[in-house]
């Protein structure tokens, strides 16, 4: 269960807060007595088994502050996350957490945190806004586009005598040299690559090019650097990037030479792929298309109708508060990556980029989606729109049965972790969007765009209309 902690909250300036947070003593006591038997389980004391010596004994052995501060080291982040959610406030960024001297036998525990949290927005119109929404349009070439692809992956690979040109596979042996030595990673069998795909480091596939079965050539390349395009990854694959910028000569014997066999685009092609004719894969072709462009466009729309309702609200947004949500955008995005096995570094060093770099280039992001939570939040107390425990359960389904448990199960499990609350104002803003996007008024992207020009300070558009009384600047 949640910890028991006790908060005040103070309002600071620059959309931070002050929260005062106390541990209950009995809370406090009750984590020494988990501390100390986990450090008991290999202390040895003599008429006790090991495993078995009771907190009290081992408090007095190890003493009380030692004990103490293994319990808050151990329960600070659960008491912290309890103490947020008891000030119902919505964090931004790192926490500035302070915390008191360590509480004497039978005292509260007592910490403060300051921190930024959601800016709030004093809301303009959010319902029955007049909306840019195209139109689906699904085109020819879209549809040729994925016969031919479906073409492609129905194609076969014929040995043929010609000599190698762009779109045909070459099979080879090679094996790399510099100043004549052999390298790590340099040598390869029956290996077959397209011409034109790119995937040989720059130069290699430009020089198999007019090849032929049974030719011998000699490649000669540069490889390349960390800083080139896919030059570390290049580097690394060869099992040193110390070879990186270094002439390579590979000595490359070609074994047979591969074309592609495009099926014809007729009837048989359809019949493959489970139609009777072209026509009707056709259609079928554009149905896809436009339940994909269709799908595409609600979402278009539903983000415009949140962002014209931010347009028409009041947000002060400090810079401090859109930097610290671009550092944790990094953050997240970082955690991601280690989860995938690649480390922060590596990608920054890909990505040619400076930590910094990637923190400054999440600050239009990091401002665009505070504003449109605090809009949503402000819509969500306006309307009194809540999440029920029904919706909670469906909305876990997926979840929970990815899981392999009932939604019933993940939700009592959600609860009893104290994270149950945010999954509901998850979902309170979802209806929040539903209900500014159902409301909204579609009409044709060139009239949103001409009254977007019409309406902004400063363009010409808007000169003329404040010229003619249309609109006052400042109103």
């Amino acid at each position: 269960m949640p910890a028991d902690v006790s908060t005040t909250v103070t309002e600071l300036p620059e959309s931070r807060v002050r929260v005062e947070a106390e541990v209950p003593a009995a809370e406090v006591e009750k984590r020494v007595a988990q501390a100390a038997k986990l450090l008991g389980r290999n202390l040895r004391v003599p008429g006790f088994r090991t495993g078995k010596v009771p907190p009290p004994v081992i408090i007095q052995r190890v003493g009380r502050d030692a004990v103490l501060d293994e319990a808050v080291r151990e329960s600070i982040a659960g008491w912290y996350s309890a103490a947020i959610d008891r000030a119902n406030v919505v964090p931004v960024g790192e926490p500035q957490l302070n915390l008191a001297d360590l509480p004497g036998e039978g005292e509260p525990l007592r910490f403060s945190i300051e921190i930024g949290v959601r800016p709030e927005a004093k809301l303009g119109e959010y319902e029955g806004l007049e909306v840019g929404r195209r139109e689906a349009t699904v085109g020819d070439e879209a549809i040729q586009a994925e016969i031919e692809a479906l073409r492609e992956r129905s194609a076969k690979l014929e040995t043929t005598d010609r000599a190698a040109a762009e779109g045909d596979f070459v099979v080879m042996d090679f094996l790399g040299t510099l100043d004549g030595e052999p390298f790590p990673g340099g040598e390869g069998r029956d290996q077959m690559v397209e011409l034109g795909s790119g995937r040989l480091v720059p130069g290699f596939e430009d020089q198999l090019t007019g090849a032929s079965a049974g030719d011998e050539l000699a490649v000669k390349i540069t490889l390349p650097d960390a800083s080139d395009s896919g030059g570390e990854r290049a580097a690394r694959d060869r099992g040193a990037e110390e070879l990186a910028g270094r002439e390579a000569e590979f000595a490359v014997s070609v074994k047979e030479v591969k074309a592609k066999d495009l099926p014809e685009l007729n009837d048989d092609l359809a019949a493959e792929a489970g139609f009777d004719t072209l026509d009707e894969l056709r259609e079928d072709i554009r149905e896809r298309l436009s339940e994909a462009q269709t799908a595409q466009i609600d979402a278009e729309f539903r983000e415009a109708a949140v962002d014209s309702a931010v347009a028409a609200a009041t947000i002060h947004l400090p810079d401090a508060l859109i930097d610290a949500r671009a550092r944790e955008l990094w953050e997240q995005m970082a955690h991601t990556l280690g989860h995938q096995g690649i480390p922060k570094e590596t990608y920054l060093q890909i990505a040619g980029k400076t930590e910094d770099e990637v923190i400054a280039e999440n600050r239009e992001s990091a401002g665009r989606d505070l504003r449109r939570e605090a809009v949503l939040a402000a819509v969500v107390e306006a309307e009194g729109i809540e999440a029920s425990d029904e919706e909670l359960l469906e909305s876990l389904e997926r979840a929970a049965a990815a899981d392999g448990m009932s939604p019933k199960k993940l939700f009592d499990r959600l609860r009893s972790t104290g994270r149950l609350d945010s999954l509901r104002d998850e979902l309170a803003q979802r209806k929040a969007i539903d209900r500014i996007a159902d409301s909204a008024k579609p009409i044709s992207v060139e009239q949103a765009q001409a009254r977007e020009k019409l309406w902004t300070p400063g363009s010409d558009e808007s000169e003329k209309a404040a010229a003619s009384g249309l609109w006052t600047p400042g109103s």
